[in-house]
C-alpha cells in the first residue's frame, strides 16, 4: 500500500511536471532569443571570497556544490537576479520566494525557462540535468553575501605609473589624437589604441578585464577606461607611445566612467559607478586618487521599498552645471551630482523609471536621454533646469548605447534607440522650441533587421543611421548592419554584409557590434567579433558610397567589441 502510494504520488509529480514545462516550452514564443542572450549576463564577483549562512530549511548541499552552485551563478545569472538574488531585470530569487516552490517546480523552471525572459538552461543544452538540480537547491539557500568596498580597499589598488609632474608638457608623438579609437580587447584585458588616419595599431595597453567602456577628459589628453571589473586605467595620450600613468580597482563589478566637462573643471574629477557595491567614487581626474565614496542603496521610485542593489548604470558629465548625472538601475532614479565642494556635496534626485541602463545627449547637450530598459522607456532629464523633461514610452527593452541624434526632415532633431526585444528603432523628438509639438515624443518607428540591437550612430556631417544587430540568433543578421538614408527613411534600410567583407576564414562567430565614426565624419567602423581562439577584424565603410574601405586584422585584435574615437566621444557626438 505504502509502496503504491509512493508509485502514484510520483507519476503525479512528472505529469504535473511535464505538464508545467511544455507551458513553458510553448510559451517561449513570448520572449526572444535575444532578450535571453542578454539577461543571461554574468559577473565578475565569481571568485570572489563571500560570507555565507546555513539555511536549516534548505535540501542539503556539500560546501562542494555549494561552492559550484555559487560559480555557476555568478557567471550566468547574477546580471539579471542580482548579487544578493533580491531581483534586478529579473525576479527575486531568495529563499521567501524559492522554498516554498520546492526542488522539483525549480528544477522545471530553471530547466524550461519562462516567458517573462527566464532562459531554457536545459533543453537550450547551457546546463546538464545534474546542473539544474543543483542550481534548483542552491537558489534555496540563504544567498552568500560579497565583501564590501570602500576608501580604504580602493587606496590598496590605487597606483600612479606616472606622476603628473613627470609626464610630458607637450605632446611628444606625431598622431592626430582626435582620430585614435580606443577599442576593447573584450576577453584579454585590453584596449588597442588605433590610428584612425593610417588604420595602424599604436599600442595594446594592459587595463582591467572586458572593458566596458572609453571616456575622454575635457581636453581630450586623457582615456579613461573601466573594466567589468571594476579597474579603471588613466592612459596619456601625450606620450611618445600612449600608455597607463595611473590605476585603481573602485569596486568588484562596474560599468561607467567620466569625467568633469563644466567650464573651470575640465580634467579636474573623475566618476565611475558600480555595480557591486551599489555605489559611485569621485577621484582626481589627474591621478584617479579616490576622494569621495557615495552608496546608491535605498528606495525604488515606483514602489517606494528599499532596494539592497541599486546598480550605477550610464554616468554623463553636464555641460550646463559642475554635475556628474548619474543612473540609479533598480531604483529608477538620476543623480544629479555637485562636484564643485566635495566636503558639502549636494545631490539632486530625479526619479523617472526603473532599470535605467544607458543613454547619451541629445544633439544641443542640454537632455540626457537615458532607456529604462525593461520599463519599456525612455526619461529625458533637464540637465539645465535639473528636472524630468519626460518619459517616453518605446519598443521592447531599448538599448541605445549612446544613442543617434539626428535631424529629420519632418521632425526636426530626433534621437534614436534600438531594441533588444523587437525589430524597431524608436525616434524621439528632442526640440522643445522649434518642433515643440513634437518635443518628447516618440515621433517614428522605423523597422530594423530584427531584435538583439545593442547600438545606433550617426553624425552631423553624415546624412546615414547605422544599426546592429548582434543578440540575434539568425547569423544573417548578427553579422550585418542596417543602414538608414536619413533623408529618405519610407525606403527603409540597406544591408552591409560587414562579416562577409572581413574576409575572415574560420568559423568564428563574426558578430558585428558598435558603428563608430571617425573624426571627419566620413568613415564608420565596425567590429567584427568572434571567440578569443577565432579570428576577429575591425571593418572600415565609406560612410558616404558605403562600400568597403578597409579591414583591419592583425593576431593581437582578440575579441574586439566597443571602440570609441577621441573626438567624437571627447565632445558627445553621435
Amino acid at each position: 500500500m505504502m509502496k503504491s502510494h509512493k508509485m502514484a504520488r510520483l507519476v503525479a509529480l512528472a505529469a504535473a511536471t511535464l505538464v508545467a514545462a511544455s507551458a513553458m516550452a510553448q510559451d517561449k514564443k513570448d520572449v526572444t532569443q535575444p532578450e535571453i542572450n542578454y539577461q543571461a549576463a554574468g559577473s565578475p564577483l565569481a571568485s570572489e571570497p563571500m560570507y555565507q549562512s546555513t539555511n536549516p530549511k534548505a535540501p542539503a548541499m556539500t560546501q562542494a556544490e555549494f561552492d559550484i552552485g555559487r560559480k555557476i551563478y555568478f557567471e550566468r545569472c547574477a546580471g539579471c537576479h542580482g548579487v544578493l538574488r533580491k531581483g534586478a531585470t529579473g525576479k527575486p530569487l531568495t529563499p521567501d520566494v524559492t522554498l516554498p516552490k520546492g526542488t522539483d517546480y525549480l528544477k522545471v523552471f530553471i530547466g524550461y525557462g519562462s516567458p517573462a525572459g527566464m532562459p531554457n538552461w536545459l533543453t537550450s543544452g547551457e546546463m546538464n540535468e545534474k546542473e539544474v538540480d543543483l542550481m534548483a537547491r542552491y537558489i534555496q539557500q540563504d544567498p552568500p553575501q560579497p565583501p564590501e568596498y570602500g576608501m580604504a580597499q580602493m587606496k590598496s589598488t590605487w597606483k600612479v605609473v606616472i606622476p603628473s609632474k613627470d609626464r610630458p608638457k607637450k605632446k611628444l608623438n606625431n598622431y592626430n589624437i582626435a582620430n585614435i579609437f580606443s577599442t576593447t580587447l573584450r576577453d584579454t584585458g585590453e584596449v588597442a589604441l588605433i590610428d584612425g588616419d593610417t588604420k595602424q595599431i599604436i599600442n595594446i595597453v594592459k587595463t582591467g578585464y572586458a572593458v566596458h567602456i572609453s571616456r575622454l577628459s575635457a581636453s581630450g589628453r586623457y582615456l579613461f577606461v573601466i573594466g567589468r571589473d571594476a579597474k579603471i586605467n588613466l592612459i596619456d595620450l601625450w606620450m611618445e607611445k600612449p600608455d597607463n600613468v595611473a590605476e585603481v580597482r573602485v569596486g568588484l563589478e562596474a560599468r561607467s566612467v567620466d569625467s568633469s566637462k563644466f567650464k573651470g573643471y575640465e580634467d579636474k574629477y573623475a566618476i565611475a559607478g558600480s555595480y557591486w557595491p551599489p555605489q559611485f567614487v569621485i577621484m582626481d581626474g589627474d591621478t584617479l586618487e579616490p576622494l569621495k565614496v557615495v552608496g546608491t542603496r535605498g528606495m525604488t521610485v515606483d514602489t517606494q521599498e528599499y532596494h539592497p542593489e541599486p546598480r550605477v548604470a550610464a554616468i554623463v558629465a553636464s555641460h550646463f552645471k559642475p554635475e556628474f548625472l548619474v543612473n540609479v538601475k533598480e531604483t529608477g532614479k538620476t543623480l544629479m551630482v555637485d562636484y564643485s565642494n566635495l566636503d558639502a556635496l549636494k545631490t539632486t534626485e530625479i526619479g523617472s523609471a526603473r532599470f535605467l541602463h544607458d543613454g547619451g545627449w541629445d544633439a544641443s547637450k542640454r537632455y540626457f536621454m537615458i532607456a529604462a530598459n525593461n520599463s519599456n522607456k525612455v526619461a529625458a532629464i533637464d540637465a539645465k533646469d535639473g528636472k524630468l523633461a519626460a518619459i517616453v514610452d518605446v519598443g521592447k527593452i531599448p538599448h541605445p548605447g549612446r544613442g543617434a541624434n539626428f535631424v529629420h526632415p519632418q521632425y526636426g532633431p530626433v534621437w534614436a534607440t534600438g531594441h533588444l526585444g523587437d525589430d524597431t528603432i524608436s525616434l524621439i523628438g528632442t526640440d522643445p522650441v522649434k518642433h515643440k509639438q513634437y518635443a518628447f515624443k516618440e515621433v517614428a518607428k522605423l523597422k530594423g533587421q530584427g531584435g538583439g540591437a545593442l547600438f545606433i550612430k550617426s553624425h552631423p556631417k553624415s546624412n546615414h543611421l547605422y544599426s546592429d544587430t548582434p543578440l540575434n540568433p539568425e547569423a544573417k543578421l548578427s553579422q550585418s548592419i542596417a543602414v538608414y538614408d536619413i533623408k529618405n527613411l519610407d525606403k527603409g534600410y540597406t544591408v552591409l554584409p560587414i562579416a562577409e567583407w572581413a574576409g575572415l576564414t574560420d568559423d568564428g562567430a563574426k558578430r558585428v557590434v558598435q558603428p563608430e565614426f571617425n573624426k571627419n565624419g566620413d568613415e564608420v567602423w565596425f567590429s567584427v567579433w568572434s571567440a578569443k581562439d577565432k579570428q576577429s577584424a575591425i571593418v572600415v565603410v565609406d560612410d558616404k558610397t558605403l562600400k568597403l574601405k578597409t579591414v583591419i586584422k592583425d593576431p593581437r585584435l582578440i575579441t574586439p567589441t566597443g571602440h570609441f574615437n577621441v573626438h567624437n566621444t571627447q565632445h558627445d557626438v553621435y
